[in-house]
């Protein structure tokens, strides 16, 4: 696992976790912009980005790296935590294991509790369709797809094009598969999140799976204060991934809040 730091490390901490299949600087631009006032982390996932050569274990053993390196670098605390998808899960194992370890956390677009059929299904997929997904022809024709099918506020810039040519085809198979097999099969959100102090927003879009709005209500009954948004005409992750303007706008009113 590797880590992209922004901002002063004196100033409170934000760590942001990205989601499966990208890497950092699916964070990039949001991390920029709180660098002004704090210090901000984002990690690289084992197995993805420049750490693609390592094995992607689990959420938890994901969460063990991450929780490791906030005790020792951070004084065991952060300011905030967010994550999207399998960073968002990964969100939520860590606020389980320490009460007191954020002040805020954002959860965008996450699955907390097993859904193997889907699991199954998606890796049945990946098995089928490797090559037309995440070759470098695949990733190059997405890039000049994105403009046909998004609309201009949602287009990478220049930078994080070739972030993705770059990263994207060097993600390995057998990282997708130990993803779906743990974040799609296995994970269950623990009751112990009850015990945690932080204040947690979960986001999701409009257009997203059902299974995501169900989660989004899980957390919310073991944490009552947990606050919902949904983004209308929206579909997965946009607003971390593809909206970062919008995502620091409702990030920060959070913060301050």
């Amino acid at each position: 696992m590797n880590f992209h730091e922004f901002g002063d490390a004196a100033a409170p901490h934000i760590m942001l976790i990205h989601g499966g299949g990208n890497a950092w600087w699916n964070y990039l631009r949001q991390a920029r912009a709180l660098a002004e006032r704090y210090h901000v982390i984002l990690p690289t996932l084992d197995g993805h980005g420049e750490e693609y050569a390592a094995d992607y274990q689990s959420t938890q053993a994901s969460a063990d790296k991450l929780m490791a390196y906030i005790e020792e670098r951070c004084g065991g605390r952060l300011f905030a935590l967010g994550g999207v998808s399998l960073g968002g899960q990964i969100v939520l194992e860590l606020l389980s294991r320490k009460p007191e370890l954020a002040e805020k956390a954002i959860v965008d677009g996450s699955v907390c509790y097993p859904r193997p059929a889907m699991a199954r299904f998606c890796l049945a997929a990946v098995g089928l369709c490797w090559g037309l997904m995440f070759s470098e022809r695949a990733c190059r024709f997405q890039l000049a797809a994105m403009p046909k099918i998004l609309p201009e506020k949602m287009l990478y810039p220049e930078e994080l094009r070739e972030h993705y040519l770059r990263d994207m085809p060097r993600l390995r198979k057998e990282t997708l598969f130990a993803i779906y097999r743990t974040y799609m099969a296995d994970y269950t959100l623990k009751e112990s999140i009850r015990e945690t102090k932080a204040q947690i927003t979960y986001w999701y879009g409009e257009k997203e799976m059902r299974c995501v709005k169900k989660s989004a209500q899980m957390v919310k009954h073991c944490v009552p204060s947990c606050e919902i948004y949904e983004a209308k005409g929206y579909g997965h992750g946009y607003l971390s991934i593809y909206l970062p303007d919008e995502w620091l706008a409702l990030a920060e009113a959070f913060f301050q809040r």
